[in-house]
C-alpha cells in the first residue's frame, strides 16, 4: 500500500512538474540575466552604462517575478526527489521481546559471540 501511495504522489508531482516546465525555464533564464546585469552594474563606472544595466536588471527582475508559479514546479521536483529516495527504503521490523527464557538466552548468546 505504501508503494501505491508513493507511485500516486510521484505521478501527480511529475504532472505538476511537466505543467510548470516552461515557467521553470523562464525563471532560470531571467535569473541568469539578472545576475549578469547586477555584476555588470557593479563593475562599470559610467553613469549611462549603470542606467542601462539597471534597466536590464529591472526588466529581468520583472520577468523573474512573473515566473513565480515555477516555484510550484520546483517543489514538485523536490517531492519527486524525496519519493525516489524513499522508494527503496525498507520497512523497519520491530522485534518484540518475549519473556521466554530460551529466546532470551539465544539473544544474549549471539550478543556475546559478537
Amino acid at each position: 500500500m505504501k508503494k501505491f501511495g508513493l507511485l500516486l504522489a510521484g505521478g501527480i508531482a511529475a504532472i505538476v512538474l511537466l505543467a510548470n516546465l516552461g515557467p521553470i525555464v523562464g525563471l532560470a533564464i531571467s535569473l541568469v540575466i539578472m545576475y549578469y546585469s547586477v555584476k555588470a552594474f557593479l563593475k562599470t563606472d559610467s553613469t549611462f552604462k549603470k542606467v542601462i544595466w539597471a534597466l536590464i536588471g529591472l526588466a529581468a527582475f520583472n520577468a523573474t517575478v512573473s515566473n513565480f508559479p515555477a516555484i510550484i514546479g520546483l517543489v514538485a521536483l523536490y517531492v519527486l526527489y524525496v519519493i525516489y529516495k524513499n522508494w527503496k527504503k525498507e520497512d523497519i521490523i520491530i522485534e518484540q521481546k518475549s519473556n521466554d527464557p530460551f529466546t532470551n538466552f539465544e539473544r544474549e548468546w549471539s550478543q556475546l559471540k559478537n
